[in-house]
């Protein structure tokens, strides 16, 4: 006969599979409060990560990285629009007179599109075409298109010849979309090639700023873009749970809530 399951085990399973539903667990914090060794809790973790329940980050672990959305940009585009303009109005404060900004894809920079000072000799590149269609309704600022294969999830040009005409510029301000935040994984993208085009925009770039949601903040995507710590500032929503601020306080995130 096998022997019976431990059912402290699985109930303690179960609760941490709950926890990471809301977001980071912190190993030293589940050892206190199920009295148990931090060993132990390291091995439920291995455990519920060996299963694909989570991913293992160092004291502690993160949910399971998120599933790139199934419908193209153009229909996400209007989720939480309310909430990413004002993200986006924070975002344009950090444009000065004369800068060329990168807006990289994304439905919070496509905001920040529609909200820049029109009145400060800007030139705004980008790959995707949505944002390229809202600047050419701004006729201050100056657009320059980035071309090449467009990808319809991404929403934006990437792939061998967007790289080559990456290589040729050199922003002022980088505004990165962000499919997930986290202040032990970074800035991390669902594409492999968003994210190779990601990491060659933040090398060229002087400054970098992502924005995002609370939804994307304390997860992970497959592909690492760059640590938090390289972003000049990462605004986030006033309304963001309190331990997943802190989470990237302690990375030592510069933050700005909007």
């Amino acid at each position: 006969m096998h022997p019976a399951p431990d059912l402290l085990l699985l109930e303690r399973q179960a609760e941490i599979r709950r926890r990471l539903g809301e977001g980071r667990v912190i190993a030293a914090e589940l050892a206190q409060e199920f009295r148990v060794s931090e060993d132990t809790i390291r091995r439920d973790l291995r455990e519920l990560a060996a299963e694909g329940a989570c991913i293992r980050v160092y004291g502690g672990a993160l949910p399971a990285p998120v599933k790139a959305p199934d419908t193209p940009l153009s229909e996400r585009i209007g989720a939480n629009m309310d909430r990413k303009m004002r993200l986006a109005s924070a975002m344009g404060g950090f444009a000065e007179r004369g800068m060329t900004v990168f807006l990289d894809a994304g439905s919070t920079n496509l905001a920040a599109a529609r909200l820049l000072p029109d009145n400060l000799d800007l030139t705004v590149a980008t790959h995707a075409p949505h944002i390229a269609a809202a600047i050419m309704e701004r006729p201050g600022i100056r657009l320059y298109m980035i071309g090449g294969k467009v990808d319809g999830k991404v929403g934006a040009a990437i792939g061998t010849q967007a790289l080559r005409e990456m290589e040729k510029l050199r922003p002022d301000l980088a505004f990165i979309g962000a499919c997930a935040i986290d202040g032990a994984t970074g800035v991390s993208a669902f594409d492999a090639d968003d994210a190779e085009f990601k990491r060659l925009l933040v090398r060229q770039s002087r400054m970098k700023l992502a924005a995002a949601i609370n939804e994307k903040i304390g997860t992970a995507a497959p592909h690492p873009v760059l640590a938090v710590t390289e972003f000049d500032a990462i605004i986030i929503e006033k309304t963001l749970d309190p331990a997943k601020r802190a989470a990237l306080d302690f990375a030592q995130a510069v933050l700005v809530s909007a």
